[in-house]
């Protein structure tokens, strides 16, 4: 049975607590050979803030139509508790703007997060351990690297997005800030080519940057942006630093 004949890992869908209203979905598309199991902690944590995450993993083959597949499954249902927002994680990133462009008047945001900015290359070089290492310095991660992204069959071949016009949807793009696959100097003019509403990066973050050791802190912008998008595309401000106020 060749890989195009092999059915598509399901999704995995983390859901908020029970007896809790929920506040919006996210679509999570994953990046170079990453099963969605690697979204364990993100997916939890979001969940527990009563945003329910829908984990679409990129097998080779299949990373395209499941991704169409989750959303318009999502779509379909008029229980799917809004914001409806895509999240693109490395060379989901891509699938999740075409995805976007192609629902743009269904989809209420997007975040991306460690936009490819090269075509994809031979493996480099060196050890495991380094290219753990330019994934993350998370121990914990590393340790779920190591054991899902074997399971999860080979990286995809998805290219830098083509299509750098505005996307014209709300924009959240997360990057590493010590990012050696997708450096940020070629990341960063990407992301405001695409219109993006919030641009952060994150001091010395590597490229898995919803699963670095500051994964808390990138949750805790994630979420920021997801409570602002629920009072309105304009993302009206919900928090201010009264220390920069005028005395």
């Amino acid at each position: 049975m060749t890989t195009a004949q092999q059915p598509a890992p399901a999704p995995r869908v983390w859901r908020e607590p029970a007896g809790i209203a929920p506040r919006g979905t996210l679509v999570l598309l994953a990046g170079r050979g990453e099963s969605a199991a690697i979204y364990q902690r993100f997916g939890t944590r979001l969940a527990a803030d009563a945003y329910r995450v829908v984990a679409v993993p990129a097998t080779t083959g299949h990373a395209e139509a499941a991704a169409a597949d989750a959303l318009a499954t999502a779509l379909a249902d008029q229980e799917t508790p809004r914001p409806l927002v895509l999240v693109g994680v490395d060379t989901g990133a891509p699938r999740a703007l075409r995805l976007a462009r192609r629902h743009a008047g269904a989809v209420d945001g997007v975040v991306l997060a460690g936009l490819p900015t090269r075509a994809p290359a031979e493996p480099a070089a060196g050890t495991e351990e380094e290219a753990l290492a330019a994934r993350t310095a998370c121990p914990n991660h590393r340790l779920v690297l190591s054991r899902e992204m074997a399971l999860a069959g080979p990286a995809d071949a998805e290219r830098p997005p083509a299509d750098t016009t505005p996307l014209g949807l709300p924009l959240l793009a997360l990057h590493g800030g010590a990012d050696r696959i997708s450096p940020p100097a070629e990341a960063l003019p990407r992301y405001r080519e695409l219109g993006a509403t919030s641009v952060v990066t994150v001091r010395d973050g590597r490229h898995d940057i919803l699963n670095d050791v500051t994964h808390r802190s990138v949750a805790a912008t994630l979420v920021l942006f997801l409570e602002r998008l629920r009072l309105g595309a304009e993302l009206p401000p919900l928090v201010e630093d009264a220390t920069r106020a005028d005395a």
